[in-house]
């Protein structure tokens, strides 16, 4: 497996529609930058979130989660609360080649400040926005900026393809279109 660089990043991004948009340099201009650098690409978090909130006392739990225990906001900037918690999605939409995997990390100048991005790996062959969970690990409020870098997809391409991907077992995230919550895939009988 080898870390794929920008070259193959543009073209395959191009010619297959790995990232939509795509854009192929770094922009930087007064914003946290974003855009296709040296070996990945730094995906921007849209002006859509779910702030969490505990305002029910209700209890996180990944196979029952209660949607209640978020706020929906739009806007230019988030306000994470301290030592909260925020959902996001991506303004790239990514259809990822059957021979790749990625993993997504968050942007330095976001984690100078206290605050993780934790994407999980985009598996071969999914595709979609990408929801994406961001931390205030701060005792103070923190600003994320809509529309601009949050985070860096590193590409990993495998020298043959893998037996079973995302969409063959038809994973329960294909083709997300929005901010998605947890689910749980039901079994059948």
């Amino acid at each position: 497996m080898a870390i794929k660089c920008d070259a193959w990043i543009e073209q395959t991004a191009l010619q297959d529609g790995m990232i939509e948009p795509f854009v192929p340099e770094q922009v930087r201009d007064g914003k946290i930058s974003y855009g296709l650098s040296s070996f990945g690409y730094d995906i921007r978090v849209s002006d859509e979130y779910k702030i969490f909130t505990n305002v029910n006392n209700s209890i996180v739990d990944p196979k029952n989660f209660d949607s209640e225990s978020f706020i929906d906001f739009k806007g230019d900037v988030c306000i994470v609360p301290p030592n909260s918690f925020a959902l996001a999605r991506s303004v790239e939409y990514f259809r990822i080649p059957r021979d790749v995997l990625t993993i997504c990390v968050g942007k330095s100048t976001y984690a100078r400040c206290g605050i993780i991005v934790n994407v999980t790996p985009f598996e071969p062959e999914w595709e979609g926005f990408v929801t994406l969970e961001i931390s205030n690990t701060t005792p103070l409020p923190a600003k994320i900026y809509s529309n601009e870098g949050l985070c860096q997809v590193l590409f990993f391409q495998s020298d043959e393809p893998c037996r079973t991907s995302y969409k063959d077992k038809s994973g329960k995230y294909q083709q997300q279109t929005g901010i998605t919550l947890p689910r749980m895939k039901e079994m059948a009988d």
